[in-house]
Formats: structure tokens, sequence, C-alpha cells
């Protein structure tokens, strides 16, 4: 018998910060997630967690910074003038923003800091540069 190449995973998925609060789920939307496997759009650690998994499993498991949405990177972090933002937009710290990326892709951006006419952006993945656990229920199995 020959081993199918599994190309995809598609599950329910809670994401769990380190004080236990959740960060995002499926289960919200009723949605699950398509996890694609050696497309790197997963990092290497995470592809590794998924090796094995079926139809019905659940699988909980932690990740570093590094190995789940990255580092927080400062470069991503932009000090901008009120003027370059609609007049009639409501800036305070924590309001999720967002700018015209390549491709007519959307880039989200949060609000950290607003001193008078200079706003602070930061443009990481909200949870860039935290350990996060991840719940997955595997509700399918792509093989190709």
């Amino acid at each position: 018998m020959t081993q199918q190449n599994v190309t995809a995973l598609v599950c329910h998925m809670n994401i769990k910060l380190e004080d236990g609060s959740t960060a995002d789920s499926t289960q919200a939307s009723g949605k699950p997630a398509k996890l694609n496997i050696g497309d790197q759009s997963l990092s290497p650690a995470f592809e590794a967690q998924l090796l094995g998994l079926a139809q019905g499993d659940k699988h909980n498991f932690t990740l570093g910074a590094k190995d789940a949405f990255g580092e927080s990177n400062p470069d991503a972090i932009h000090h901008m003038d009120r003027s370059r933002f609609p007049a009639d937009m409501e800036l305070e710290e924590g309001v999720i923003v967002s700018f015209a990326g390549p491709g007519g892709s959307e880039i989200p951006g949060i609000v950290r800091e607003v001193a008078g006419n200079s706003i602070t952006v930061d443009l990481n993945h909200p949870l860039a540069g935290r350990d996060v656990t991840f719940e997955l229920d595997v509700v399918e199995v792509i093989t190709g």
C-alpha cells in the first residue's frame, strides 16, 4: 500500500496566549481553517506538529514566538503624522487601522501610542513576539 501525500489539514483551531486567554478561534465563525503543508506558509516547527494527524484527532501544542507568528520586528513600527489618517478617524491605543499593501492587499496595523500629532503604528502580526498554544481538532485530511 502506498502512503498518500498529505497536502492539507482542515481543522478547527483555538489559539491561546500564555495567560490561557483565547486570541483567536475558528469555532466562533464555524469555519475551520485549512492548513497547507509544504507550501512554506507554516513554520517547519508548526508543520512537524501536523505530521501523522488523522481526521477526528485532537492535538494541542505550544510554539515559541519565532515558530508561531514570528518575533516582533522593530522595523515594522512606524511613527506617522496625524495628517496621514482621515480627519474623522478615532485614533487611540489598540485601534486597528488598515493600509494599502502590494497588489491591492491590506496590511493591518495596531495603534500603539498617540502623542499629539504623532501616531505610533505597529505593522507586526498582532501575535508576533508571543508564545502561543494551538488546540487543533482535525475535521478533514486532504491528500494529493
